[in-house]
């Protein structure tokens, strides 16, 4: 790195380190080769979230809001610029230690909820910390904690094909959860979902986010969704606008 991009590398890593920035990013950029053109999807973004606070993001389809969420969860790699949670940079981190350092610090909930069919509801939970190299007994005693803030212990042992679409959205919740993340990642966490589930899991976010210290960043087409976000955040032309 040359001086003045180590002095903005450190500056960045100082202040989520802080506890009072969780997420920051700085000149964000993603572009992508197809047959002989470059197409810029993000372009000098730079973002802040702060501890507690939940972001929305808005914007029309193919706007890159999914290539957002991937390089804030350290699923892809940025053309230019950076990305710090909890004041590590992720340019700094090999693959071996990205997984490692998502698995400790980045929840992803996502709009289709991945749980594993084979497994139930206490064992889908379970799963990042037994990843994390937790035993089972250990690591589904701290999910159960996690089902009952969310509601769903009286299901823990009901694989997803028993469960309601609510129900498995919450199980997802908890997974995201169970690691104590710095950040939560949500990808249209209510848009499989009919209305009055989607305001029932709204309800169990807004719980969460007054009781749980950590980031929320939420990508959605949901006009209810985003309104009981801090902040809305449209993602045009690769810049973020914050809307009134």
């Amino acid at each position: 790195m040359s001086d003045s991009a180590t002095a903005n590398h450190e500056s960045l890593m100082q202040r989520t380190a802080s506890g009072r920035v969780m997420l920051a990013c700085r000149n964000l950029t993603r572009i992508y080769r197809e047959g002989p053109q470059d197409v810029t999807v993000l372009d000098g973004l730079s973002l802040e979230v702060r501890a507690g606070e939940r972001i929305a993001v808005v914007g029309s389809s193919g706007s890159g809001k999914t290539t957002l969420l991937n390089l804030l969860g350290g699923l892809d790699r940025p053309t230019r610029g950076e990305v710090a949670i909890a004041g590590e940079s992720l340019l700094d981190l090999g693959e071996a230690a990205l997984g490692k350092f998502r698995n400790r610090h980045i929840g992803f909930v996502y709009q289709f909820h991945h749980l594993l069919a084979e497994f139930t509801a206490l064992e889908n939970a379970a799963l990042p910390l037994i990843i994390r190299g937790l035993r089972k007994k250990a690591a589904e005693s701290q999910a159960r904690v996690l089902l009952e803030r969310v509601g769903i212990a009286h299901r823990a042992d009901h694989k997803p094909g028993e469960l309601s679409g609510g129900e498995r959205q919450r199980v997802a919740i908890a997974r995201a959860l169970v690691t104590d993340p710095s950040l939560v990642l949500m990808d249209e966490p209510t848009g499989n979902l009919d209305q009055a589930t989607a305001a029932s899991i709204l309800a169990l976010m807004d719980e969460l986010a007054r009781t749980i210290d950590c980031a929320f960043v939420v990508v959605t087409h949901d006009p209810s969704l985003a309104a009981h976000q801090d902040r809305v955040l449209r993602l045009d032309g690769g810049r973020l606008t914050e809307q009134a």
